[in-house]
């Protein structure tokens, strides 16, 4: 970048980052990073790093560090520098600050406390991995990471098993044969999926399979990098309407119309709609 920095308007500005190629950071956050009071980053290093790559330095300006370990203690320095109307941009390591990243606190303090809070959208692999998987991308649910013990992950799973939308979680490479030998019984084997890889890194790969055989293909293999899991909706149940009948009265027993329609509806993964017009005409009956 050229010529002097252009003043930053007072508030907190979310900046995301690149998830892997340098080059994937946008114009407007080069902005922010240049004209911004005060940085602030997950991991400070990383952000030095990429500010170097495209002519940027902090300069005098202060470089703070925040992150899970030490935001009690920063949240209040940074709020105090928005108080005296400087402008401050958070950056996380990669990807879109907010997004399994310790920004929530800080944007909700400074919500809290009336400042002004922006986001400047870039990188993210959720969305990198929807665009690649070839599955389902008009709903879908960010999941996060699954709990590492197991009887807790698949409590968390067997939650996740019937939502109707396209599931994205992230997995260390660490955990990912134990993450997929937990969903083929909760999910069923033939359930699609794509395990995505160091996402827009040299060595990206996406593997777009069965949930079984992801899970074979794995079995005793060392995975390295960055993995998004993206899994397919549940598929629609095919339940009988004899017992979508015997489950509706069996809740209209002790439930209003739409409550009792509801509840049958998420139990056999039927269209909430429908199963309402069933539970009228059995009420009308």
């Amino acid at each position: 970048m050229t010529g002097a920095p252009k003043p930053v308007e007072a508030g907190l500005y979310f900046v995301s980052t690149p998830i892997g190629a340098a080059r994937d950071i946008t114009l407007r956050a080069l902005d922010i990073l240049a004209g911004a009071d005060v940085l602030a980053a997950e991991d400070t290093r990383s952000l030095r790093h990429l500010m170097s790559i495209h002519g940027l330095q902090p300069g005098e300006r202060p470089l703070w560090a925040y992150h899970d370990h030490n935001g009690e203690r920063m949240r209040p320095r940074i709020l105090a520098a928005l108080a005296e109307g400087r402008s401050v941009a958070y950056a996380s390591e990669a990807g879109t600050p907010l997004v399994a990243d310790p920004g929530y606190q800080l944007g909700r303090a400074a919500i809290a406390a009336g400042y002004p809070v922006f986001a400047a959208p870039g990188a993210s692999a959720v969305l990198a991995a929807l665009a690649v998987s070839g599955l389902p991308t008009d709903r879908f649910l960010f999941a996060g990471f699954a709990p590492p013990a197991r009887a807790a992950r698949r409590r968390w799973l067997s939650d996740l098993a019937r939502v109707p939308a396209t599931l994205v979680l992230y997995e260390s490479p660490k955990r990912i044969q134990e993450l997929l030998e937990d969903l083929v019984p909760i999910f069923g084997m033939d359930r699609r999926a794509a395990l995505c890889r160091e996402l827009t890194k040299r060595f990206e790969e996406v593997m777009r399979a069965p949930l079984g055989e992801l899970a074979e293909r794995l079995a005793g293999q060392p995975v390295r990098g960055e993995i998004v899991l993206v899994v397919d909706r549940a598929p629609v149940a095919d339940a009988a309407p004899e017992e979508v009948e015997a489950a509706l009265r069996a809740a209209m027993a002790t439930m209003t119309v739409r409550d009792a329609a509801a509840t049958v509806a998420e139990a056999l993964g039927l269209p909430r709609r429908a199963v309402y017009q069933a539970a009228l005409k059995l009420e009308g009956g």
